[in-house]
């Protein structure tokens, strides 16, 4: 499920791995500061995670990393391409994904053709062909439909495949939306808080599926997440921002035992 990715440039043997890097970025906003020169990278395999206080700049880098955003300074490093922004069509053709904070998804539609979507950038024919329904283009969607089959069922939602999203409850519709960010084969997959909202049964659902899709698909993940217990647990490396500045960066151990980010964050270390 995973496109090849080159390695980074960098001749340092860790930043070798890196899938991304974001070299010195700053965004603002009518002379508000988004993010502050803020330095970091993923590396291919990982589960990177992104935490920090509401207001710190989490969604803004990922709204950075996959072009929705253009920083105002900095350059990002993506499959050793270095440039100073990145388009979101880009991004999706090289194998960047994401999910959001708040669930986007078509509300009528079922849960097959909302995770149909996800395939629209690997379309090969024109919209001529498609219309038409014939020849290439029917043996094309027939291979997009296997696909999503088979994302389906690594989600385990085979019974709400023909049903209208809107209808769904608040757990499966983050399902869904997972599964339309996986249809598009990604090499890097951005998860905006995917267990907002979510009760304990359906994070535990959540954090299965995350390390499975890390672990058997070998994607790369970069992840916001408020859930301290869930960050700790699955995350391999942490990236910690306050206010749009960078202040930590480590392991999960590393980062809970940094005294900046317990004082702006995570608040009394508990044993």
């Amino acid at each position: 499920m995973n496109h090849a990715a080159p390695a980074g440039t960098d001749t340092d043997p860790a930043a070798d791995s890196s899938i991304l890097s974001l070299n010195r970025i700053s965004l603002a906003f009518g002379g508000v500061t988004v993010l502050d020169d803020v330095s970091f990278d993923i590396r291919e395999g990982e589960i990177r995670a992104i935490i920090g206080p509401n207001g710190a700049g989490k969604s803004s880098m990922l709204n950075v990393i996959n072009g929705f955003y253009h920083p105002d300074d900095g350059t990002i490093t993506y499959k050793g391409e270095t440039r100073t922004r990145m388009r979101p069509d880009q991004a999706a053709r090289q194998g960047i994904a994401r999910t959001f904070q708040n669930i986007a998804l078509f509300r009528g539609m079922s849960t097959l053709d909302n995770i149909m979507t996800g395939r629209n950038t690997m379309m090969r024919r024109n919209f001529l062909w498609q219309a038409l329904y014939l020849g290439p283009a029917r043996r094309e969607e027939l291979e997009h439909r296997a696909h999503v089959e088979r994302v389906i069922e690594f989600l385990e939602i085979e019974a709400i495949r023909r049903v209208p999203v809107g209808r769904l409850p608040y757990g499966l519709q983050k399902r869904v939306e997972l599964g339309r960010a996986l249809a598009a084969e990604p090499d890097l997959l951005l998860l905006d808080e995917p267990m907002a909202g979510m009760n304990s049964e359906e994070k535990e659902d959540m954090c299965r599926f995350v390390l499975d899709v890390n672990d058997e698909f070998g994607t790369t993940i970069a992840l916001i997440e408020h859930d301290m217990g869930v960050v700790m647990d699955i995350s391999d490396r942490v990236v910690v921002l306050d206010y749009g500045r960078l202040i930590a960066d480590g392991s999960p151990d590393e980062v809970r035992s940094n005294e900046e980010v317990i004082n702006a964050y995570l608040g009394v270390v508990r044993d």
